[in-house]
């Protein structure tokens, strides 16, 4: 097993990977580079975010017609109600979405793993090492995120104990089929039964969203607000007779909190803006609307290139301080060559965002298969153990996605459920899907090729992590019930006692980080 680290340029890796004769460079200045490399595909990450979020908003507003009759007048009533329960959306969509970095990463690694008895420990390390993330330094930025003295609760703590449960169940059940059942193996069922527990998630939680009864738990569900989401206003744009939607936040985040619109009842909001349609729009043909369409649709395209181009907004236009505008565009610079790749991702408008959506998907997972051998590169020339850097710059990394979407919805909801319910359910996707899946693809093909089953390089080490994980995130919600016991809310509250479980969060994360990487590189 190899230690934390051996001295940079002992040993050089004789692997290429961005061109020949790279490793005459010496094993320091690849690793810099390699270094260097991973931080800006992380930088990579955070752009295509925004992207995927406003395409994710489009796939959840998606409404369908509702035609009733009126037991009095029997006269028709049309309604439009939206497709997506918000319970589904927070744990499928959004947890999914928003793991996909590291779910995408574990696949990439269990595909170029196929035909090796034994599993890589890249995906897994980075699964594991993104839940601790999640739970800790994400709850904690989410605790001191609501404005002093302003508190914010659950309100249906029936699917938030639903949720709960799955989650731990998810580390239990891995640390079984590690350590009890077959120890250091993998076997074809129960990889099948890990992924197959994820649609057990989602029955069970929509089952204690609609109250079904026998199968749901008997707690009531406290009062929702109208608006879940922040004021917005719409504008109405002459030339092609739509409605735009515009929200009063920076351009990076504004994709974000707008996903969250779908738990917003209110569909008449007072804050929008409604301009009728003129006479004209209304009596054009339907293969007006159409050509319409299109022509709106490639403006939209080719505004994309226009912004991804742009490194100065108006806004940093208005800055009187010099130097912060020219960081502004340096960084804007820095980020030029993603914007402009993202650019080609079709406007999230065409099919409900499904094909933006699916296509921001692809990107992520390019991005993810340069981590993975940017990462093996890392690994060789450093001597740091894969399970290490998995641990921490690739959870950390990967996870850039969960920590953006639940610190805006701690900022702009009124309540906590969605900032915590994507941490949460994150976490069991990232088992019951993240690991899941790479392993039923490394299995099923041994089986098949080997009759073998899939063997574990140092499950002991992950199974270590496992414990140190459960034992953490059990101190890290019996806080949260704490502040719910004392305060009324889970995040929020009094200043200094946000600050405080801030401060704890972020040390029991430390303490994972610590303990698991000093377990799997041997030292204790």
């Amino acid at each position: 097993m190899l230690g934390v680290y051996n001295t940079l340029g002992h040993e050089k890796c004789e692997s290429c990977l961005l061109f020949r004769g790279e490793t005459a460079l010496g094993n320091t200045f690849r690793a810099v580079l390699c270094f260097l490399g991973l931080a800006y595909c992380f930088l990579g990450l955070s752009a295509i975010t925004a992207r995927f979020f406003r395409s994710m908003e489009n796939v959840v507003n998606h409404t369908r017609e509702v035609v009733e009759i009126d037991p009095c007048t029997h006269a028709k009533i049309i309604r439009h109600e939206k497709v997506w329960n918000y319970t589904i959306v927070d744990i499928s969509l959004l947890a999914f979405g928003t793991s996909f970095p590291q779910i995408s990463l574990a696949t990439i690694d269990a595909i170029g793993n196929m035909g090796n008895l034994y599993a890589g420990g890249l995906g897994p390390g980075t699964l594991v090492g993104s839940a601790a993330f999640d739970l800790f330094p994400i709850h904690a930025v989410c605790v001191v995120v609501p404005k002093a003295g302003e508190l914010k609760k659950i309100t249906d703590i029936g699917v938030w104990l639903v949720e709960l449960f799955w989650s731990f169940w998810a580390y239990i059940w891995l640390y079984i089929i590690l350590e009890v059942w077959t120890p250091n193996v993998i076997t074809l069922w129960e990889a099948l039964l890990t992924v197959l527990q994820y649609g057990l998630l989602l029955a069970s939680a929509y089952a204690q969203d609609k109250r079904w009864p026998y199968i749901s738990l008997p707690i009531s569900r406290g009062e929702r607000p109208e608006e879940w989401v922040p004021e917005e206003t719409a504008c109405y744009n002459e030339e092609y007779g739509e409605y735009f939607e515009i929200t009063h936040d920076d351009e990076e985040n504004k994709g974000v909190v707008d996903i969250f619109s779908i738990h917003s009842k209110n569909q008449n909001d007072p804050m929008y803006v409604r301009v009728p349609q003129t006479a004209d729009a209304a009596e054009t043909s339907d293969s007006e609307n159409e050509m319409l369409e299109e022509t709106h649709l490639l403006t939209l395209w080719k505004q994309q290139f226009a912004d991804a181009l742009t490194l100065e907004s108006k806004e940093s236009a208005k800055l009187s301080n010099i130097f912060l505008r020219v960081a502004k565009i340096c960084w804007q610079m820095l980020l030029l060559p993603w914007r402009l790749l993202f650019a080609f991702v079709p406007p999230c408008q065409i099919v409900h965002g499904w094909v933006s959506f699916i296509c921001s998907l692809l990107f992520i997972s390019g991005i993810a298969y340069i981590v993975t051998k940017l990462t093996d590169v890392i690994s060789y020339v450093t001597g740091i153990n894969a399970y290490v850097i998995a641990f921490t710059a690739l959870a950390s990394g990967t996870s850039w996605p969960d920590l953006v979407a639940s610190k805006i919805a701690a900022e702009r909801q009124l309540t906590a459920d969605s900032a915590i319910a994507n941490i949460i359910c994150s976490n069991s996707v990232n088992i019951y899907v993240g690991i899941g899946v790479p392993w039923l693809i490394d299995t099923l093909y041994n089986f098949v090729a080997y009759r073998e089953p899939l063997r574990i390089n140092n499950a002991n080490g992950l199974s270590f992590s496992l414990i140190v994980f459960f034992c953490t995130s059990v101190g890290c919600i019996t806080v949260l019930v704490f502040r719910r016991l004392v305060f009324g809310a889970e995040l929020g509250g009094p200043r200094l006692w946000a600050w405080i479980t801030c401060v704890y969060f972020m040390l029991l994360w430390i303490i994972f980080v610590v303990v698991s990487s000093l377990k799997v590189s041997g030292i204790i």
